[in-house]
């Protein structure tokens, strides 16, 4: 038995396409038929923390503006802005995408593997192809022998 793809999650051999999660998916890989990839839509890690400094830091704004005045104030407010937008900058850069590979598997649509890691998610589905191409060709040649 070859041996395509061995990772932390996920295993690719000649018989079989192993996901494993909180639960194990196995699945037999001369059962899948129309693999594709799916690339999920990019979204980003999250604006929240940005809009919470910036409204805590505008609310302290205001209230040095009650106590100490209005030059205090305005400082107060242009550094919350400026910091609120150093936050978002930074947390804004940071993009996810999940690569989906989904199948048909005993006649229903399956998702068989996700990841949101590029690199691992191409190295399987290049394990996938190529234990699927090693099948069909094996497969061919058995069809042969047998005629």
């Amino acid at each position: 038995m070859r041996t395509y793809y061995r990772g932390s999650d996920a295993l690719v051999t000649d018989d079989h396409f192993v996901w494993r999660t909180s639960s194990t998916h196995i699945f037999a890989v001369g059962d899948l038929r129309s693999i594709v990839i799916v690339r999920g839509a990019p979204h980003s890690a999250g604006q929240g923390p940005a809009l919470v400094a910036g409204a805590g830091l505008l609310l302290l704004a205001a209230a040095s503006w009650k106590i100490m005045g209005p030059t205090v104030g305005y400082t107060a407010a242009a550094a919350a802005i400026v910091i609120s937008l150093m936050i978002m900058s930074i947390t804004g850069r940071r993009t996810t995408r999940h690569s989906h590979l989904v199948a048909s598997y005993h006649g229903a649509t399956v998702t068989i593997y996700s990841s949101p890691d590029d690199r691992v998610f191409n190295q399987v589905a290049r394990a996938l192809r190529r234990s699927t191409e090693n099948k069909r060709v094996t497969n061919g040649r058995e069809d042969l022998a047998a005629a």
